[in-house]
């Protein structure tokens, strides 16, 4: 009984770190945004037990996802020197426990999901198929970056419908912003296993066009992105400060591009991990003051 006592708490541990728990960060912020611009548009009120089932949502789907995304490739991560200290190439997590990690995962997403509404549960099952194909992708196409973007845009549409329980074309507006930004971010921090892609077989952008042309989708889908936020904010009729959040989210995109260039990869990961992080962190602190300000309340 000790035994089991001590080593669960270090299996559950290692399947965080496996499934990088913290970079929630990136989707739950935009989720939150649909979520609480629908509830602003409903009634003007927050409505916490429901804005918790998403959180619930989200962090469940997107916990499979890393689970699956880490078991499918896990072959492909050990022959890869960058990701061959991944926690189901070296043992420090087991098959099984990722297996069994990823199906309450998966569970937790579609009884959070049957908690919000009909179609919430409904459409469940079709938010799971990009997660699965995504880490196939790279074996079949040389743009797997799409199919992780078309899997990150459902997370704010589902967010909307979570609150709403019907379809919503600003919420896809939102959606299909995040899905871009995801991919072009995705795109940078793909060129840095640009070598051992191409040594084995494994596709991508920067391993099939190189990665000049990779920088430079990545920023083309950054504008892209700006725009598209922009477009968002006129069909929610967004008040001042989401516009000031806007402008700051475009100069955190500028100055993620002046950092990472062709010929110097050395500051990618600043470029991925902190400027990203304060992509959706700050466009959701400006979102929700805007929100308050319009009269949101609890």
């Amino acid at each position: 009984m000790s035994t089991a006592a001590v080593e669960t708490p270090g299996r559950t541990k290692a399947f965080l770190r496996l499934v990088m728990i913290e970079h929630s960060v990136f989707a739950l912020p935009f989720a939150y945004i649909a979520a609480l611009t629908a509830m602003f548009l409903a009634d003007e009120r927050v409505h916490w037990g429901e804005l918790f089932v998403v959180t619930v949502c989200m962090v469940g789907l997107r916990t499979f996802a890393m689970a699956a995304n880490r078991i499918i490739d896990r072959e492909i991560d050990a022959r890869n020197p960058r990701t061959a200290s991944r926690e189901l190439v070296t043992g420090a997590v087991s098959l099984k426990t990722a297996y069994v990690g990823s199906a309450v995962a998966l569970v937790v997403f579609l009884g959070a999901a049957a908690m919000l509404n009909p179609l919430c549960l409904a459409l469940a099952p079709v938010a799971v198929v990009p997660m699965v194909v995504y880490p196939y992708g790279k074996r079949f196409t040389d743009f797997p970056q799409a199919i992780l973007g078309v899997a990150q845009a459902m997370g704010p549409v589902g967010a909307w419908l979570a609150v709403t329980g019907s379809w919503s074309w600003d919420a896809v507006v939102l959606g299909v912003a995040v899905g871009i930004w995801i991919g072009g971010f995705d795109l940078i921090y793909a060129c840095q296993d640009v070598e051992s892609d191409r040594e084995h077989g494994v596709r991508s952008v920067p391993a099939r066009f190189g990665v000049p042309a990779a920088i430079r989708g990545a920023r083309a889908c950054h504008v892209l992105t700006t725009l598209l936020l922009g477009w968002f904010g006129l069909r929610t009729d967004a008040g001042a400060a989401f516009w000031v959040g806007l402008v700051v989210v475009a100069g955190a995109f500028v100055y993620e591009h002046t950092i990472v260039r062709p010929n110097d990869l050395s500051r990618l990961n600043r470029a991925f991990f902190q400027t990203n992080s304060f992509v959706g962190i700050s466009l959701f602190f400006f979102a929700l003051v805007d929100l308050v300000v319009r009269g949101l309340g609890t």
